[in-house]
């Protein structure tokens, strides 16, 4: 997975476990698509300070994932899911009972919710 997607990932799971400005600067860097000099000259400090900043919160963002593993959980249950709907849709495309399709359409549905 690319470092952009997962960070932002792991920030909208654990981000407010972040401090204020660690939260927001990781939104403005990944999210918004600020660059480190205009979060600095936004912010009144140093493009440094920012960096730091930044850093300090991506580790922080690793740690909890580690520990947590909440994102490896949802990323597992997701392709779970889809592969529930695509064996439904094989079952589905065989079947020449009109109740069991509409039963699978069904669970489709709800499945679909979940995703």
């Amino acid at each position: 997975m690319e470092k952009k997607v997962e960070i932002s990932m792991l920030w909208q799971i654990y981000g407010k476990l972040l401090t204020e400005k660690q939260y927001q600067y990781i939104d403005y860097y990944y999210n918004n698509d600020l660059s480190l000099s205009e979060i600095a000259e936004n912010e009144g400090i140093t493009r440094q300070a920012v960096r730091d900043i930044i850093k300090k919160g991506e580790r922080k963002l690793f740690e909890y994932e580690e520990k947590l593993l909440f994102m490896k959980k949802t990323i597992n249950q997701e392709q779970k899911i889809q592969q529930a709907l695509s064996n439904l849709t094989k079952i589905q495309k065989d079947s020449t009972d009109k109740q069991i399709t509409s039963i699978l359409e069904e669970i489709k549905k709800e499945l679909n919710c979940l995703v």
